[in-house]
């Protein structure tokens, strides 16, 4: 009898969970429809033909929405964009998909007067029916062009500039949707919220490629902007008065471009998802793949390919950070710091990033060579230092062997380093031409004045313990070397005359051998002083807490020998192995030392740039 006298209205509690769910159901989770949607059908007696003909359903509302009155008509926007998505989703029709872009459009109205309160959490939601309708609408490749486009109530033209493609003399194009694509192998994804569809973009340049050639050749392309890493853009579909346009059978907008961090005076936020850029770029360019060829073959890069690949094109202004791996390495280490690191939009706005790949089983003094000559003709192509002064503000960060090929660009060793390790004198050889200045440029460097700043990650100073293992040098001795070194070593040997001083060390030319603790390079390296006016740091990885430093190691590298003196920080990452570049501690560390790189350096634009000019 309870039961009988029971009321038709209740209350009950719920959970937090399920009450939050409830409130922001939308057919966004791919089934069902908000509650917001549900009250306009049901208002207007539709709820039953939804349930039958959704099609008409649709119609029908639209054709309420023209006769509404002003206060209702944004429900009922709302309504036709979540309907109209949900069509979409469920006869996967791109004009459903545009229809819910256009209607999604029209609620919000963006930079337009009336839209809705962000409070609202309609706003949040329309524009994800905004975006991911457009991703629908416009799947991969993404044609940016003029273009009419089929609505289920008519039509829509679309005008698109041509000269929005072209981009700091680059074209962009193959532009691809992130939104439904899953990042693995990076530890954070960075997404900017905004309206739009997230896309990616690779810059070819106009002016046509130019190819690479080898070492003995006079013109080797060693830097450049790479083609393969990609741009984070955004699409927007811009529709003026679209209040008024949505409700005619025939509408007229726009495409337009836009590329991160190079769109000043946009009142509307686009929408990037950067991070899976980046994931792209690591995953086209399949830079990991080179990792180990590039130790056991000296002629991976052999000219055929740029050495030192900048990720975007360079800024008047940009100080230069020259990210070089370790053994057995590639750029493709560096993703998860790069990936944080560019999240800071100060680093973002006063550094350009450039990656350095070589055949990490070379000589490390011919693969620091090979280091200088990149650099020097990265600063030579972008005008030198006069053009630019932050082109002579260049941070060096290497990891491992990476650390060994920097110190060579900043120390000034005179004939130390070759006596040190050879035993004799350069003169007194008998070599030709050729083979003499080779070991000149090589053994005898002289510091790069460019160089500012060096970061020494895990970096075997005085040798690696695991380098000096009879089986790592087993391994080491099964790594080929280019000609012009097989060649060079031959020749010292010949050319040595009956001298038995040489004892056998220098054919042994490559890095494994080098970075052993009782090779001749790597006594003699150490005793060479870095140049006083040459920023340096350390960071010295160490597995576990407990061991005295005298005892700790990173499972490669020891901490007294990574441990120099006289550097300006040397910080300590506990708990970590030797590939720490992913550390949180570590990524941090670099980005303290980039920030007070720029407080120490804060006017390098050029004089009466416009980037100058923007930070003053």
């Amino acid at each position: 009898m309870l039961a009988a006298c029971a009321g038709p209205v209740e209350v009950r509690h719920v959970s937090l969970i399920k009450s939050y769910n409830n409130a922001r159901l939308t057919a966004l989770q791919g089934h069902g429809l908000g509650p917001n949607t549900q009250i306009v059908l049901r208002r207007h007696g539709l709820a039953p033909l939804w349930e039958r003909h959704p099609d008409r359903a649709i119609e029908t509302l639209r054709g309420l929405a023209g006769k509404g009155t002003g206060d209702e008509l944004p429900d009922m926007l709302f309504a036709l964009a979540e309907l109209s998505y949900r069509q979409g989703l469920r006869h996967r029709r791109a004009a459903d998909f545009l229809a819910a872009a256009v209607y999604a459009y029209a609620f919000l109205q963006p930079g337009e007067v009336g839209g809705p309160s962000p409070y609202d959490p309609r706003f949040r939601q329309a524009a994800d029916f905004y975006n991911l309708g457009l991703t629908a609408a416009f799947p991969a490749p993404v044609a940016i062009i003029t273009q009419n486009r089929l609505l289920p109530f008519g039509d829509i033209e679309l005008g698109a500039d041509p000269a929005q493609l072209h981009w700091h003399g680059r074209l962009l194009e193959s532009f691809l949707p992130t939104a439904t694509l899953a990042v693995s192998g990076i530890s954070n994804v960075y997404r900017t919220p905004g309206l739009g569809e997230a896309l990616t973009a690779l810059g070819r340049p106009e002016d046509g490629t130019i190819e690479a050639t080898g070492d003995g050749a006079q013109t080797g392309m060693l830097f450049d902007v790479s083609t393969r890493l990609r741009i984070p853009t955004s699409m927007m579909l811009e529709i003026r008065n679209p209040r008024a346009q949505v409700l005619t059978g025939h509408l007229h907008g726009r495409l337009v471009v836009h590329v991160m961090d190079d769109t000043p005076g946009v009142s509307i936020p686009p929408a990037y998802n950067q991070t899976a850029a980046r994931a792209i770029s690591l995953h086209e360019t399949a830079l990991w793949t080179k990792e180990y060829r590039g130790f056991f073959d000296g002629t991976t890069y052999d000219g055929t390919q740029p050495r030192l690949v900048a990720m975007t094109p360079h800024r008047p202004g940009n100080m230069p950070v020259v990210f070089i791996h370790g053994t057995a390495s590639s750029p493709y280490r560096w993703a998860n710091m790069v990936n944080d690191l560019l999240e800071d939009r100060t680093i973002r706005d006063h550094f350009d990033f450039w990656f350095f790949s070589y055949a990490t089983s070379n000589p490390i003094p011919y693969s620091a060579w090979q280091l200088r000559r990149a650099i020097t003709q990265a600063v030579d192509s972008l005008g030198g230092t006069k053009a630019d002064p932050a082109l002579g503000h260049i941070t060096l960060v290497g990891h491992s062997q990476g650390g060994l090929l920097a110190r060579m660009l900043v120390i000034n060793p005179g004939d130390r380093l070759w006596d040190g390790t050879a035993g004799r004198p350069l003169s007194t050889f008998h070599l030709n031409t050729r083979t003499r200045q080779l070991i000149k440029d090589t053994m005898f460097p002289t510091p790069m004045p460019e160089i500012q700043r060096v970061v020494f990650i895990a970096t075997p100073q005085h040798g690696s313990y695991l380098a000096g293992m009879s089986l790592a040098q087993l391994v080491g001795g099964m790594a080929s070397l280019p000609w012009r070194v097989s060649e060079t070593a031959r020749e010292i040997v010949t050319g040595a005359g009956d001298s038995t001083r040489l004892d056998n060390r220098i054919p042994r030319l490559g890095s494994v051998y080098a970075m052993s603790p009782r090779s001749a390079f790597m006594r003699t390296l150490p005793t060479i002083p870095i140049m006083t006016d040459v920023h340096t740091h350390s960071i010295i990885p160490v597995c576990g807490t407990g061991n005295p430093l005298s005892n700790a190691n990173d499972g490669v590298v020891s901490y007294e020998s990574a441990h120099i003196p006289g550097v300006e920080s040397e910080l300590i990452v506990r708990h970590s192995e030797h590939s720490t570049q992913s550390n949180p501690f570590t990524i941090a560390e670099i980005q303290r030392i980039l920030l007070l790189q720029l407080a120490q350096n804060p006017a390098t634009a050029p004089q009466g740039s416009s980037v100058q000019a923007a930070r003053q």
